[in-house]
């Protein structure tokens, strides 16, 4: 697997027409050397930049007394959706951000119910001009949860952007098909009980798919304050960023 280089974790404003919305920004570099840079916006909202081009995972105008201006952010190449909860599907948010050539993913779902874009479901791998995408399993095993996100319905991607490989998992728990998610670089891992996973089985999660880097995210008022110490001697780099 190649290397992995982190160059700076800075913070990064941006300008909005109703004020300045700052995010935290991790900056890495990939395979031939470009630059990749990974803003926290909020919860499951993450924008993505590389080698000119704009990423955005889940892209969400508003939770409770937050908000994200896609307005003020260059147009997206490519849109990635991984279920239809308010959370991390909104159309208004998508419409203000694609224009006709955005490459648009989504789960079934969300496809019916924007009435565009290209549909991945569990297992499906697709090759976009600058990113490689597998659809993976994302759900709640859990006996009595499974409601919230049924086996078979939602998304988590894989992204492989220049070498660099990339595990955005959704809404899920740490499921059996974890096991087959190998040789990750950056690893987004949900933890928002009991809608997702709980810290300790983040922690099993994280030891299995063995990530260099790990983001806890959608993680609301959970407790994360014992991961770290949970992943010591792991080799696992943790970083808790603003992803409530």
């Amino acid at each position: 697997m190649k290397k992995l280089f982190l160059l700076l974790m800075t913070v990064l404003g941006l300008n909005t027409a109703c004020g300045q919305q700052t995010f935290e920004v991790d900056e890495f570099t990939t395979a031939s050397g470009k630059t990749i840079k990974f803003h926290a916006l909020m919860h499951a909202c993450i924008r993505i930049q590389y080698d000119g081009k704009e990423i955005q995972i889940d892209p969400v105008s508003k939770l409770g007394n937050r908000t994200v201006s896609y307005a003020a952010m260059p147009k997206a190449d490519y849109i990635f959706v991984t279920h239809e909860h308010a959370d991390h599907y909104d159309a208004a948010a998508l419409q203000s951000l694609a224009t006709d050539k955005t490459q648009l993913v989504l789960n079934k779902r969300c496809g019916d119910m924007y009435g565009a874009g290209k549909v991945m479901v569990n297992g499906d791998k697709l090759q976009l001009t600058d990113v490689s995408v597998e659809a993976v399993p994302a759900y709640n095993a859990t006996a009595g949860r499974e409601q919230f996100h049924p086996k078979g319905r939602d998304n988590g991607y894989i992204l492989t952007i220049d070498g660099l490989r990339i595990y955005i998992a959704g809404d899920t728990e740490d499921i059996p098909e974890m096991s087959q998610i190998k040789d990750i670089d950056i690893a987004f891992l949900p933890c928002n009980q009991p809608y997702t996973m709980t810290p300790e089985q983040l922690v099993r999660a994280a030891k299995v798919i063995k990530p260099k880097v790990l983001f806890p995210y959608h993680y609301g008022q959970t407790d994360l304050s014992s991961i770290p110490a949970q992943l010591e001697g792991t080799g696992i780099d943790v970083r808790i960023r603003h992803y409530e």
